[in-house]
């Protein structure tokens, strides 16, 4: 497998921004799609995160670390998707267009660019999404062809309009494959087949890969075996979001940790200890 440079970005220092809301919409069953207006998006890079503060109950002291799919400086939107799944992002589902709150960012290392021509794979599974369309912009900027592979536990949770999305960015043609666990939309069964396919047919030179840990983990051993690079987008708990808390460790293979929330989010998949 090529080897491949693994030095960090200097992450950008962390800030407090205003953001006010101009859509929040649900896509998919416990999934939500929110567009603010921040300054935030003239800083922001593919792969790194923002620390929201959701106003509504002064108890709850931590900021939520969300995502994004695209920051487009000029206007100042950003675009964010999330899962309901506590007290945090259901508050956050109730939030309307022009109700305001505050973020810190940008956050994190976000991806990067193929250290070689050539064409990338890109996999989302569940709530990955957003990272994924994130880098399938900055490759589409780059000029850098991609095929992509989506997936989810059911049909319910799959965003309708993601292969779409992808497709559009894409030069040079774009194979999306969507599926799911549970076999009731696509090709049933787990992202892994899939991948495994397209990278025994077509000569990849970088893999992206965003979504639940044991997901990564069989990607990154596929990429592997089949000598391509992989970066990962790791979720851990992230109580601050910028160094202070020390709660988002990464077990790294050459022993000691990493901050999730410093070092990465985006990883190198071979610096990680699956």
């Amino acid at each position: 497998m090529e080897s491949q440079d693994v030095t960090r970005h200097e992450s950008q220092d962390v800030t407090q921004h205003e953001f006010v809301v101009e859509t929040n919409e649900q896509v998919a069953r416990d999934t939500w799609r929110m567009r603010i207006a921040s300054s935030i998006a003239q800083s922001l890079s593919p792969g790194q995160f923002m620390n929201i503060s959701v106003p509504g109950d002064q108890a709850h002291l931590l900021r939520l670390p969300l995502s994004f799919s695209f920051a487009d400086a000029a206007t100042g939107i950003v675009e964010l998707s999330y899962a309901v799944v506590g007290e945090g992002t259901r508050r956050l589902s109730r939030m309307r267009r022009g109700e305001a709150s505050t973020l810190l960012g940008p956050c994190g290392v976000g991806w990067r660019l193929p250290g070689r021509q050539g064409r990338a794979l890109v996999v989302a599974g569940g709530i990955g999404l957003p990272p994924i369309e994130a880098v399938g912009r900055m490759l589409a900027a780059a000029d850098v062809p991609f095929d992509a592979v989506i997936g989810a536990k059911t049909a319910a949770l799959l965003v309708d309009d993601a292969p779409q999305r992808l497709r559009a960015l894409a030069t040079g043609g774009c194979e999306v494959v969507t599926c799911t666990d549970d076999g009731t939309q696509g090709r049933g069964g787990l992202v892994t087949g899939p991948v495994e396919e397209l990278l025994a047919t077509r000569p990849y030179t970088q893999v992206y890969a965003c979504g639940p840990n044991p997901m990564m983990a069989a990607v990154a051993g596929l990429a592997r075996e089949a000598g391509v690079s992989c970066q990962v987008s790791l979720e851990r708990m992230m109580g601050c979001g910028f160094g202070a808390c020390s709660c988002c460790n990464v077990a790294l293979a050459t022993g000691g940790y990493a901050l999730c929330c410093q070092d990465g989010p985006v990883f190198d998949a071979e610096e990680v200890a699956w």
